[in-house]
């Protein structure tokens, strides 16, 4: 089944995407939870002309992505004090909110949704990947230590 993504789907595509999905998939998850519609024809001449209308917005949004991804490098390294057992292990754990902050505290607001990582429960030193743009995606190095 073709179907068009109206919203950025991970391991999926982005926005605007002509996807080839599984019936079950597409009909049952990804349509009523509004994240993409049939593929027909007229739907995709209206995203043929969407996508020559954003043209310009897109190399901007583009732009703009790049420039955030060089102060989040610009930023250099995370540290993230948390409370931990003896053995190096967390109470809780670290995520992307605490990622967030940790970079806001630095001067880089940035969105909690961008940042990909897994929660993290032990103590050390951690490469998460914040994905800015379908084309820009920065490197954050996190270090994880005790309080």
């Amino acid at each position: 089944m073709k179907i068009i993504l109206i919203e950025d789907v991970k391991n999926l595509g982005y926005k605007d995407d002509v996807v080839e999905v599984k019936n079950g998939y597409g009909r049952n998850f990804l349509i009523p939870t509004k994240k993409a519609i049939l593929a027909t024809e007229s739907e995709l001449k209206q995203l043929a002309e969407r996508q020559k209308q954003q043209a310009n917005k897109q190399a901007k949004i583009k732009a703009d992505a790049e420039a955030l991804a060089a102060q989040v490098a610009a930023a250099g390294e995370l540290t993230i004090t948390v409370k931990a057992s003896e053995d190096g292990k967390i109470y809780g754990s670290v995520s992307n909110i605490q990622i967030a902050e940790a970079l806001e505290a630095k001067g880089v607001k940035i969105e909690r949704k961008t940042i990909d990582v897994d929660a993290i429960k032990t103590l050390g030193q951690y490469t998460v990947v914040a994905r800015l743009h379908r084309e820009v995606s920065a490197e954050i190095v996190v270090n994880v230590v005790a309080e």
